[in-house]
């Protein structure tokens, strides 16, 4: 059965702009296939495993096949649990809000937890990067408040599709499908800009 896996990286609930438009991507996606599975992460209701020295020395444990301590131990089963959640995914759809010109802390700390060496890529001496999640698609949707393709860099630069689509990329997840809302703060057009994008979404959740 095919799986979706749905990461929300917006704390804003159905309010969100982001999350109108992976609502359209979803409604669409349960109407063409009935039978797929779908997982809704919202990174703002979950805890995350903490990424910090406990969290090194259960990586490097599991890398070298040490023992470690028994915090170390459970800090790697909650880190192995999520992994195998985003990993069980078939398809992925991501509703990401722009912050301080890139991805909210959140998200960040999800792709943090789940790049994992062996688990989502591996390391080749001469080629680089290899991502272990081939065969997956995704759907990204971006929005931002004030930035917008081609404005000034006083009106912000995009390290939020740069970094995400490059992270995907890096992972084996290709292809990647953007549908961006931008701006929604300085437009007089935001309904007509918001169907559109909800539209686009539909048409991608018949694609993925």
């Amino acid at each position: 059965m095919t799986r979706l896996l749905h990461v929300s990286a917006s704390p804003t609930g159905p309010g969100s702009r982001s999350a109108a438009v992976a609502k359209a991507f979803v409604d669409a996606f349960r109407e063409r296939y009935p039978e797929a599975g779908l997982d809704v992460l919202d990174l703002s209701s979950i805890t995350l495993p903490p990424v910090g020295a406990v969290a090194v020395a259960a990586k490097k444990n599991a890398i070298s096949g040490a023992a470690g301590s028994g915090e170390e131990v459970t800090l790697w089963q909650q880190t192995r649990d999520l992994v195998r959640r985003f990993t069980d995914a078939d398809h992925y759809l991501f509703s990401v809000p722009m912050w301080n010109f890139g991805i909210p802390y959140l998200l960040k700390h999800f792709i943090d937890v789940v790049t994992q060496p062996g688990l989502t890529f591996r390391i080749d001496s001469r080629h680089g990067y290899q991502g272990l999640l081939t065969g997956r698609r995704a759907c990204v949707v971006y929005t931002s408040g004030v930035y917008t393709p081609g404005c000034p860099p006083e009106f912000g630069v995009d390290f939020q599709s740069s970094y995400l689509n490059y992270w995907l990329q890096v992972i084996g997840v290709d292809p990647v499908t953007e549908i961006a809302l931008r701006p929604t703060d300085f437009t007089r057009s935001l309904a007509a800009d918001l169907e559109q994008a909800r539209e686009a979404a539909r048409k991608a959740a018949h694609t993925i």
